[in-house]
């Protein structure tokens, strides 16, 4: 008999606080049923603060509902043929702020393609291409239409499910710095640093994440 229950559980550590969420996810047919919570939901007693339900069919549809704010999101995928390229279409609207997002992507190869986001009626336009060197080595510049500037990430897979990336925003002179990996305990775990390079301190922020993957 297959499995068709996961759980999921995600720990996160700052400086000055630090956070859990959990996820339960079941399938149902074609259908994936899944509720996340924080430990918003648990501290205190039971309560309904960061509780989302949602419902699932992978590679189709997601629709999610925010308990506590009683708000819906909707997001719809599609994967269309453009001249022998696969183009993967994400259309996600929020009811509660009715916003709109519309996500597109570009695959010529293994090695490059081309995403788009924008959302409607906000004049954002976010333009990014990625290119995959060797199969190890990422490189990602963007553009960002609204505040006129560049971004620029660069990742690097080491000693086999290692990820090392940097990712700097010129607009804002942020710079972090993040070190990943998939655990052979399904799981994985995250450290990271990030510094504001125009704030006199430079004070850097350290945050660490673990995850942890269960089958019932």
């Amino acid at each position: 008999m297959s499995k068709t229950m996961k759980a999921s559980l995600k720990a996160r550590y700052e400086a000055d606080k630090a956070a859990a969420a959990a996820t339960v996810a079941a399938n149902a047919g074609d259908l994936r049923l899944r509720a996340s919570m924080t430990d918003a939901t648990v501290v205190n007693g039971p309560s309904l603060n960061g509780l989302v339900l949602a419902v699932e069919k992978p590679g189709s549809f997601i629709i999610d509902y925010n308990v506590p704010k009683k708000d819906f999101r909707f997001q719809f995928t599609e994967t269309v043929r453009v001249a022998d390229k696969r183009l993967n279409l994400m259309y996600i609207h929020s009811k509660g702020d009715n916003r709109t997002i519309l996500d597109g992507t570009l695959v010529f190869d293994s090695a490059n393609k081309v995403s788009a986001n924008h959302v409607l009626g906000s004049g954002n336009c976010k333009l990014k291409y990625s290119y995959v060197h060797a199969g190890l080595t990422t490189f990602e510049p963007s553009y960002d239409f609204a505040k006129n500037s560049w971004d620029f990430a660069v990742s690097r897979k080491v000693y086999g499910d290692d990820v090392l990336r940097a990712a700097y925003q010129t607009s804002s002179k942020h710079l972090a710095l993040e070190w990943s990996r998939k655990s052979t305990f399904n799981g994985s775990f995250k450290v990271s640093a990030s510094v504001n390079l125009a704030d006199e301190q430079k004070t850097p922020k350290l945050t660490a994440e673990s995850i942890w993957d269960f089958e019932m």
